[in-house]
């Protein structure tokens, strides 16, 4: 058996095309326009280009963007002062600070400063909360970009057997309460599992994000179970580029899965998909508008 693979970047394109449908309607129906506003503080390079790509995404489709690039040195008192301008500016429905921020900055404070319902990056504390309790929250973007990839590929997830790797409060943790939610049998893993190869030889579904390369090896995979790859880990090649592997063995789990996403090309895309996906979810919710169909959990 030869896995198929799940194609991240043609499907966070569909994402951005359901994005741009209804971000069109909004503007149609009820002359809304969603606006989503992103703040880096610092010269990170990284960061530099996840923001340019994060904003020329969101022209794409269709939405306002809303730049806002502050010193290394921002204070504190400064940073918090813009976020809260942005909470209370009704053309914007999302905000998203950059991480990392300076050290001197206290990255808890900062993200529980944004107003819960504008938090689409799903890390406030009341959102957490709601998620964990099943209530209605916005919803980080990664977990949600590998819930939308197992509805597509695996249909109902009902009663199926899932296995997160990973413990960490922007993937594993929600990733549970995210596949609790749509009912499935959730056990969460992590480095420490003792075991862990036989834990993994009952799940129909399996979440990688552990942050180890290839640690996740096909031989402890069940025939014909849905992989999703969600580490991203940089092997340096000495002279050469540098490559950019997964939490599981690609080529001996690709021989054993059903189904299994790529690094890079798999999840990876599907993140700022995700975060335009919310960016509209708000809007909606703040205009007490019907949320768009597929692009929320």
């Amino acid at each position: 058996m030869t896995a198929r693979i799940i194609d991240g970047r043609a499907f966070a394109a569909t994402v951005r095309e359901r994005v741009a449908q209804h971000v069109s309607l909004l503007k149609q129906e009820h002359g809304v326009t969603p606006g989503l506003a992103v703040v880096l503080v610092g010269e990170d390079p990284a960061s530099q280009v996840y923001v340019r790509s994060k904003g020329k995404q969101t022209v794409d489709v269709g939405m306002n963007s809303y730049e806002h690039r502050l010193a290394a040195d921002t204070t504190e008192t400064e940073l918090l002062g813009l976020i809260q301008q942005l909470n209370v500016d009704p053309a914007v429905h999302g905000i998203l600070v950059q991480l990392p921020l300076p050290a001197h900055l206290n990255e808890a404070l900062v993200i529980n400063a944004i107003d819960a319902a504008k938090d689409v990056d799903g890390f406030h504390i009341s959102n957490v909360g709601r998620l964990a309790t099943g209530q209605k929250a916005m919803v980080p973007c990664t977990p949600l970009g590998c819930l939308m990839m197992l509805r597509e590929y695996c249909g109902d997830l009902s009663g199926l057997n899932a296995v997160v790797i990973g413990r960490s409060n922007i993937v594993g943790k929600p990733m549970a309460q995210l596949l609790l939610k749509d009912s499935c049998t959730v056990t969460v893993a992590h480095s420490r599992t003792r075991n862990l190869p036989e834990v993994l030889k009952g799940a129909d579904i399996i979440v990688a994000a552990v942050g180890r390369p290839g640690f996740v090896l096909g031989e402890w995979i069940k025939p014909g179970a849905t992989v999703i790859d969600v580490g991203i880990n940089r092997i340096e090649q000495g002279d050469a580029k540098a490559r950019l592997v997964g939490d599981v063995d690609f080529d001996s789990a690709r021989e054993i899965a059903g189904a299994i996403t790529p690094v890079p090309g798999g999840v990876g895309p599907m993140t700022i998909a995700c975060l335009l996906a919310n960016t509209v979810t708000a809007c909606c919710r703040a205009h007490a508008l019907p949320e768009p169909v597929g692009l929320v959990a």
